[in-house]
């Protein structure tokens, strides 16, 4: 809205204000008092992850942390004997924190309206030619441990109980009360009356999906070794925070891959409407049509499914990209070998540019690099990160292609990713890495349902249902639709997996509900919710 519009829009409120406006004034709502049912909130104390630490837009700050589900509970809880309710604020609102003065991890993400995308906070302002601000969060400066949210950033179920966990997490280095301590001992430490025990099992997951299931960040195995497994490390989390007779809610595991990181970025996003893209369709599939001849003749002779994988860019639709798929069968060998013996090969390396006496070595490299390529389908999910590399340079295979004689402008033509480029792994989810995720979040679950269903004080939030909810209904929040939908949904944020404050807040709400029915309150029946209009979707670039 320009600046004139709200000008006459407040000059038009005050002349309707002078008016007599006749309406009914609603009868006034009389809602029963507060009651504590059967808990104790006097020291409430919350352990998990990024969820819990209010972790949001990619970082973690001062405003996101005042925003954390526990401290909007902890305003709840004050109104029926709960005490202060202490956090380990950062330093500023970068969202970033420093390891040895060296940035461990960058600033948090905002909106650009110009672009209609997240963006990083330097990168923003620098574009704007303003300053930006330093991250001056250090996780060598110890707060101590005599605080009430202990949500660490990216820490799995295992982690809260291992010794010496500070050394391998910044956000937990700040707090950790001894190089030895582990996040768990140090809660129980502030002898809780209440807890929360919350997304325990999300980051077990997680790290295996953001990475695109290559392996890097494995999940965590339901019933492993001993210190490491869910079931056992999920079990002495609740038994040592009940152990002094605490009340307290656990949630269970979301579907992660229903989360806006895994499902903003189609999996056709090539458009022949891009002209740096368009001009390029009739070469590229000049040159896949040599391929898909290939396995075209491979599917004649037996192998399955092998003209499932050519390669085809339309001209009047988006097309989809091409990817590495691990899980199928290896043709880099069937590949060369059929080209080698084909006629009219040499004359198609003739036309790249190549002497045809190097037909081999070409036969041996497409081989190599469309040996388990296909292009992408609908069950496949991209992650978020993956729509600034669609169709840049790979400067590794350049280089790789370089060492094998070819010339570099060849090489860079046949490096783009996504195109002639297989995306690697870490940039896809594929089916069978989805399942293997659903697999363990759903033992996950069960092991958590069973925990709370057998002990009388601890109460359980559905976080899989709600988020499931989000992701395809939409939830109704004061009159705000919320959705999983990147930027426009108001419950996740910029980074695609990490709530906003209003998202938060909703979540707050559900762990009333869930504290009202185990343990007798009334904090929904007597209006002691938060609303949403007190929370943000955003926070604005000039918060620093």
């Amino acid at each position: 809205m320009k600046y004139k519009y709200i000008w006459l829009f407040t000059l038009l409120v005050g002349f309707l204000s002078c008016e007599e406006i006749e309406s009914p004034i609603p009868e006034a709502v009389l809602l029963p008092e507060l009651t504590t049912g059967s808990v104790d909130f006097s020291n409430y104390v919350a352990v998990g992850a990024s969820f819990t630490a209010g972790f949001t837009d990619g970082g973690l700050f001062i405003a996101s942390q005042q925003n954390s589900f526990p401290n909007i509970l902890a305003k709840e809880f004050a109104k029926v004997g709960g005490g202060e309710f202490k956090q380990p604020l950062m330093a500023d609102n970068t969202g970033g924190i420093l390891v040895g003065g060296n940035v461990a991890r960058g600033y948090r993400f905002t909106f650009n309206s110009e672009t209609s995308t997240p963006q990083s906070l330097d990168t923003f302002l620098t574009g704007l030619g303003a300053s930006v601000p330093p991250i001056t969060t250090e996780a060598g400066i110890s707060l101590g441990s005599d605080f009430n949210n202990f949500g660490i950033p990216g820490a799995k179920s295992w982690h809260l109980l291992a010794p010496g966990y500070a050394g391998a997490n910044p956000y937990y280095a700040r707090i950790a009360s001894g190089p030895t301590a582990t996040v768990v001992g140090d809660a129980i430490a502030q002898n809780p009356t209440f807890f929360t025990l919350s997304e325990v099992g999300g980051n077990d997951v997680l790290g295996y999906a953001l990475s695109g299931g290559d392996g890097t960040d494995i999940i965590t195995p339901v019933a492993g070794p001993p210190g490491v497994g869910f079931n056992e490390s999920f079990g002495a989390l609740v038994n040592t925070l009940t152990s002094n007779g605490a009340k307290g809610v656990v949630t269970n595991v979301p579907y992660v891959k229903d989360l806006p990181h895994f499902t903003t970025v189609p999996f056709k996003p090539l458009s022949p409407a891009n002209p740096d893209f368009v001009d390029q369709i009739p070469t590229l599939n000049g040159i896949f049509g040599q391929l898909n001849q290939v396995f075209a003749f491979l599917e004649s002779q037996g192998i399955p499914n092998a003209t499932e994988r050519q390669i085809v860019f339309s001209q009047t639709e988006a097309s989809a990209v091409v990817i590495h798929d691990e899980s199928l069968a290896n043709l880099s060998t069937n590949i060369a070998d059929v080209l080698k013996l084909s006629p009219t090969f040499p004359a198609f390396v003739e036309a790249l540019g190549l002497p045809a006496e190097v037909a081999p070595v070409v036969a041996d490299l497409f081989g190599f690099v469309y040996g388990q390529a296909r292009q992408a389908n609908e069950n496949d999910l991209l992650v978020l990160p993956s729509s600034a590399v669609i169709g840049t340079v790979n400067t590794n295979s350049v280089a790789f292609l370089m060492s094998q004689g070819v010339p570099q402008q060849l090489a860079g033509q046949f490096s783009a990713e996504g195109i002639t480029f297989p995306l690697e792994d870490k940039w896809v989810l594929l089916p069978s890495e989805q399942d293997d995720i659903k697999i363990a979040t759903d033992a996950y679950n069960v092991t958590i349902a069973s925990i709370a269903s057998s002990n009388d004080n601890v109460a359980l939030v559905d976080l899989n249902s709600i988020l499931t909810e989000a992701s395809t209904m939409g939830i109704d929040f004061d009159g705000f639709n919320l959705s999983t939908d990147l930027v426009t949904g108001g419950t996740v944020s910029l980074d695609g997996f990490h709530l906003t404050a209003r998202g938060y807040a909703f979540m707050a709400n559900k762990f009333l509900e869930a504290i009202d029915t185990s343990f007798g309150t009334n904090f929904i029946a007597s209006g002691n919710v938060a609303k949403a209009s007190s929370y943000p979707t955003f926070y604005s670039p000039l918060l620093q």
